[in-house]
Order: C-alpha cells, then structure tokens, then sequence
C-alpha cells in the first residue's frame, strides 16, 4: 500500500470551515441553524419545506445543520445537534423518506451536519443514475466493476472481471470489446445492494432505493467504434474515467476524455492499481491526471478525494461539470472502495426538476440501440425514451425504412432491468416488445415515436447542416468528399461531406453539409453529433435538416 499512504490523510486540510455558499430558493440544498423543538404549526412548514427540497432534487434533499442562510457555519453543540437530527428524523418519516448522516464539522468547539434525505417519488421505483465506464486498455475497468457490483476481492489477475464479458474472446484476450451493463444499489441506508446479496437484477432493484447503472465500455483503440456509440446512444449521466497508476496516462485516455467533454458529460476520475505502485510512481501518475484535466479545452479543477469532508465537496461541486474528482483504490485490498461507494451513493440526478418537468410533458420520442427477436413475443427493442412517458398500449409509428417512410406499431410490454412496468419516463432506459404493421425489420438508429412529431420535430433526412469543431486530427482536414462515420444518438452511418462553408477559418466552427450514404436517419436539430475519420475526430451541432423527399418536400427545415 505504499502508492496510497502519501495521499490518504486523517484531516481535511482543503476544506473552508468559515463558510459556504448563500442558499438559494431553488434547488435540492436546505440551511438550517437549528431545529429545536418546533411548534406543530412549524413542523408542518418544515414538513412542506422539505417536500419542496425533496421535489426540487427529484427526491433528494441536502440539509445543512448548523449553517445560517447567508452560508455561515455557525455549529451547534452536541445536543442542540442531536436534538435537531431527532426533528429533522422525524419530518423524514412523516413523508416517508431516509435520513443519512454525510459528514459531521467540527466548527471550533460546535458541530456541523449535513444529511442526505431521500424519498423515491410515488411514479417511480429507485432513482436511477447512468455511468458510462472509459479509460484505456489494460487499466482494470471491468475489474472495478467486478468489485463494486460483485463484492469479491480481485486476485491480481482478472479474476473478478471474468463475470462481466460477454464473449469468449474476451475472457481469453481478457479485454472487453462489446457494450455490457451493470447495475449497483443503494438501499435507504445508502448501504451497497451487490450480488454478493442477492441472487439476480430483479432482486437488486426491488430491494434499492438508488440504482446506478454502469455502461461497461471498450478501452482499446481497435473498439473506438464501439465506445462511441456506447457514449451516443446510452445517453450516460456521468462518465467515470479509469487510469492504471502503473501505466498512467496513456492510450485512448486522452480520446476518451475528449469524448466525453465534447458529449458535456460530466466526468470523475479512478486511479487503479495502486497498491502495485510506489508513492512516487502514483504521484507521478496524479500529475499527468492534473496536466491533462487543466489543459485548454478540458479545463476541469482535480479535485483529489482524501476524506470525508473531500468526498462531500467533491459530490457538490461536481454536477456544475468544473471540478473533477479523483478517487485512488486497490481492487485486491479493496481501499479506497469506500469513498468511491459513498460518491456513487450521493450522485444527483443530472437534469433539473424544471427541465424533467418540461420533457415528460412532451410527446414520446424513443431511440432505439438495440434488437432482439424473442420466441413467441416477436420484435423486442431496447434504447432510451428521450422525451415524453410512453404506456402500454400507446400507438406510436417506427422507423424510417430505407424509403424514409414509417409504420405503425403498438407498444405491448414495458421492462426496466427486467422488471415489468406499466409506464416509462423520459430519461429511463427500457426494453419495449412491439406489435408492428408490416414486416419492416428494425435496426440500430431507428426510432420509435409519436406519430404528430413526425415531419414536425423529426424529420426523415439524407442530408442535414452541422457546426462542427475539430477534437483531433493528424493531417486530414474536412473537405468535400470526404468520408466520415457520423455518431448522432444512437444512429451511426458513413457519410460524405457535401459542402464545407468558411473553409479558409481553419481553427474555429465551421458549419458542414453531410450526406448518409445508406438510407435516410430520423432526426432533429439541436442533436449533438460526433464524426470520426481515420484519426480525426470532432464534435458538432445539427443546425439545419434536409426532409428526405418521399417523407417531405426538399426544402429545407
């Protein structure tokens, strides 16, 4: 454990003890000074208070206890302290939410709490958080998570990966090279539901109040491919960078941080293998992870996780896509795994209350990634409904064909990780078993919606307009003719370059005409997009479409 001593202490030497921010009127964080035996006019506003916390962070709340509203750590003693953790228990159970104590301050000779409430809404059954897993070849990935969702120890050898490939060829290269998921739950307590409790995904879920979903995704270059749908088409809320400390920054490390900072997907950093390295050899490794985080373009603050007090900085700061916070641990010794759990515990929901409100009252809109065709069931999809709540029994319309026409279909059955379920919010990810009219074979990229936002807000094109930027290149320049491999939610398709406008500014946006080179996509303006070309890479913005004639005029939207 010599590459963890020197960066694990026993004080938070970072953290300002004077103050915090002023609370706000909005968002999931209450100020309290004290709460001290409230009067049953006031415990009912307390009550609606926290309803609102509650409903403002989607059914978490943060309480800061001992804090003035203008953000002063004033503290409280021992009992006044114990005294307002009994009210603030007993307000909790009258709405039927947990109470978990974060972190206690010492703030001179008084205490400062802050607590997490949480309560998962009536419509819903856990909280669920998306966590795409990047980093390069060979930096323990799959073993991280065959730790975290597992609770086995790793034998220094890949033992507890071997559990999450998919494929034969993966056990024996011993890398992954294929989109796999796994789930890790939190229960009321935030306490960690594994497999090492319960027998199956069912069990899991019914039995968490929280579930993070991790995207296992490839780390190796000849799967680029992969790992650039797997960051388009799952729509992650958060991606979680994995760094070898023996090897440090290396490989796809810097592709994959660009990818996610393009796709703005706020990212956390977990440097493995620690306990293989001397402190030197660690350090060494933290500063790459520094030099690489404060480059232009990144420009994240590092943010190392040594205490509790960093952990809870860490978790507050992170959201605002600023800070990025780097975890040490050791898969064989299992250190550090603590703070890592308790991170993933405290992991908001990444969209407002204001923002999932205006989503869910939109039409269903369902982007599909992947096919299945089940024995006596028929076509069954899997992807992610973007907007809208989508019910058993809705008539929505799939597609495009090749034509650029669509069919209709009727949505049968609703899962989520395998559980039936009668509705799906937007955001969520699920499987859906369709009735279709016709025989039209569904694929990757298609989409299943609202038959009114067809031709209203997506549209059936060949050829659409995007304001790129330029990741990476080695020499190759957009130009007309040229091939790229398009990456827009979940749709991935060769395409030529139509047109290039404002070519002579080399180093700034420059707004493209691209053209599919198979058969017409569904899409909509304001979708982020990513391009891939040998080495060159960028990112961009669709501003204009195209209707693919036999689904509208050629005019464009």
């Amino acid at each position: 454990m010599d590459g963890l001593s020197g960066f694990f202490s026993s004080e938070d030497e970072r953290t300002d003890n004077s103050c915090l921010p002023p609370e706000v009127e909005e968002g999931n964080v209450e100020y309290k000074l004290k709460l001290l035996n409230p009067t049953s006019s006031r415990l009912e506003h307390l009550i609606t208070q926290m309803k609102w916390r509650l409903k403002e962070g989607q059914g978490e709340a943060i309480y800061q206890i001992g804090v003035a509203d203008c953000g002063v750590l004033t503290g409280l003693s021992v009992q006044d302290m114990d005294s307002s953790l009994c009210t603030l228990k007993k307000m909790a159970d009258r709405l039927g939410a947990s109470m978990t104590v974060l972190r206690r301050r010492d703030v001179g000779a008084k205490l400062v709490s802050e607590v997490l409430v949480r309560k998962v809404p009536d419509d819903r059954q856990f909280l669920d958080v998306r966590v795409a897993v990047v980093g390069p070849a060979d930096a323990g990935k799959s073993t991280l998570l065959g730790v975290l969702t597992r609770g086995e120890l790793d034998n220094g050898r890949g033992k507890a990966r071997l559990n999450l490939f998919r494929h034969l060829h993966e056990i024996q290269s011993g890398r992954t090279s294929s989109i796999s998921k796994e789930i890790l739950g939190f229960n009321a307590d935030g306490q960690v539901n594994n497999y090492s409790q319960f027998t199956n995904a069912e069990e899991i879920c019914e039995a968490s109040s929280k579930l993070i979903t991790f995207i296992d995704l490839a780390g190796h270059h000849k799967y680029l491919k992969t790992t650039v749908f797997g960051l388009t088409a799952h729509h992650p809320d958060y991606a979680m960078l994995v760094v070898g400390a023996n090897s440090g920054v290396v490989g796809t490390t810097n592709e994959h941080l660009e990818l996610t900072v393009a796709l703005k997907v706020p990212t956390f950093v977990v440097v493995t293998k620690a306990d293989l390295c001397s402190e030197a050899q660690t350090h060494h490794t933290i500063q790459q992870l520094e030099h690489l985080l404060t480059s232009p373009g990144c420009c994240r603050v590092p943010f190392i996780v040594k205490t509790d007090g960093d952990l809870c900085t860490a978790a507050q700061r992170f959201t605002d896509e600023s800070t990025a916070p780097i975890f040490l641990v050791s898969n064989v010794t299992r250190h550090g795994f603590g703070f890592l759990e308790k991170f993933l515990n405290m992991l908001p929901p990444l969209r407002s209350r204001h923002k999932q409100e205006e989503l869910e009252q939109q039409h269903p809109a369902f982007h599909v990634d992947e096919v299945f065709t089940v024995p006596d069931t028929g076509t069954v999809i899997g992807g992610i409904l973007t907007s809208g709540v989508l019910r058993e029994g809705d008539h929505m319309v799939v597609g495009p064909k090749d034509d650029g026409s669509f069919c209709d279909a009727i949505v049968h059955s609703l899962r989520r990780n395998r559980i039936p379920c009668r509705m799906v919010y937007a955001g969520q990810v699920a499987s859906i078993g369709l009735s279709q009219e016709g025989s039209f074979p569904v694929r990757k990229g298609t989409m299943v919606l609202f038959p009114s936002l067809i031709n209203k807000e997506y549209f059936c094109c060949l050829e659409f307009d995007a304001k790129v930027w330029m990741l990476h290149s080695n020499t190759t320049i957009l130009r007309k003719g040229l091939q790229v491999t398009i990456c827009v939610a979940s749709t991935m398709q060769n395409a030529s370059v139509v047109e290039v406008k404002d070519e002579e500014q080399l180093e700034r946006s420059r707004t493209v005409t691209f053209r599919f080179m198979k058969h017409p996509e569904c899409l909509r303006v304001g979708l982020r997009m990513l391009y891939r070309e040998a080495k060159a890479k960028g990112f961009g913005e669709i501003t204009k479409l195209f209707p693919h004639s036999s689904a509208l005029s050629t005019e464009p939207t």
